[in-house]
């Protein structure tokens, strides 16, 4: 609420900072590592005071950041680490999954996710019965017994329809995601150029390839070529949040955070999915070739 601080990346969908600025709290941002595109443990630390209340790491385009290290931080300076695995839901941590890493971890399920429903939705994840508690008395507008309301609450929950979708493609699930990481590993076999930086993944954890997101110099030319030969890119994400309108009011500027900045203006995500056939695939990586 108003007075403290949170952490968390400028190199995220603003919907991780935006909720920080909903509750009153102050944004605060640590840059990215240039190979993960995932927040800097090593830039954490120094940004972390009296006030700071939460560190909200992003696992982004499906890979979990350090969470062990940053863990270690929230540990030492009594704060929560909130894993946004919006992302990642299914991906691999040491041995443990996405959104089961720290105290609380929260996902979406929106349709374009590895696992999605048919409109809007998502969950929050915590093994502390205290906290499970509060959460959902929280999405049921704060009602702690029928019409006696507790705390101030919002509408959060998930409706049956997009629970009763959930439940079928959750058993497929793993299939799908191991259908992903072959897609993303003929990616890499395929375009291994000087001209193109691939995404990297740590030896001890997996992606779920959410995105999967290249880097190129000259990008809007690429993406041209690409959308002529009928292939959709997108960019996750043009601005980073710190040189947003919406954040002015923070005062942070240009070259405040070099790696994400530099990261926005390259980045492009090809298509990626469960179901891309390998001749799509072929069309896709030999028309950047093509073009690189």
């Amino acid at each position: 609420g108003p007075g403290d601080e949170v952490i968390t990346p400028p190199f995220t969908f603003v919907a991780t900072a935006e909720v920080i600025s909903l509750l009153g709290a102050r944004v605060v941002f640590a840059d990215i590592e240039e190979s993960t595109y995932t927040i800097d443990a090593r830039q954490i630390a120094g940004s972390v005071n009296g006030r700071t209340k939460a560190i909200i790491p992003v696992s982004v385009f499906g890979q979990c950041a350090d969470m062990d290290e940053i863990n270690a931080i929230g540990h030492r300076h009594g704060i929560a680490v909130i894993e946004d695995g919006c992302q990642s839901f299914g991906a691999i941590y040491k041995g443990d999954r996405s959104c089961n890493l720290s105290t609380i971890g929260c996902t979406s399920f929106y349709p374009a996710k590895p696992l999605g429903c048919y409109g809007e939705g998502g969950a929050v994840f915590t093994s502390d019965d205290t906290i499970a508690k509060k959460i959902r008395t929280l999405l049921n507008h704060g009602e702690a017994e029928q019409y006696r309301h507790k705390y101030i609450g919002i509408n959060g929950r998930l409706d049956e329809l997009q629970a009763a979708v959930l439940n079928v493609k959750l058993r497929h699930l793993d299939d799908e995601l191991r259908a992903r990481g072959r897609i993303a590993l003929r990616y890499n076999e395929r375009l291994e150029t000087d001209t193109i930086i691939r995404p990297r993944v740590k030896p001890d954890r997996t992606s779920v390839y959410a995105q999967y997101a290249i880097r190129v110099r000259d990008r809007q030319r690429l993406a041209e070529s690409l959308k002529n030969a009928g292939i959709p890119t997108a960019v996750h994400y043009p601005i980073p949040i710190h040189l947003q309108e919406a954040f002015t009011v923070l005062g942070y500027g240009q070259g405040d955070f070099p790696v994400a900045e530099q990261v926005c203006t390259e980045i492009l995500s090809l298509p990626m999915g469960s179901f891309l056939t390998p001749d799509q695939q072929n069309h896709i990586v030999n028309t950047i070739k093509d073009e690189t």
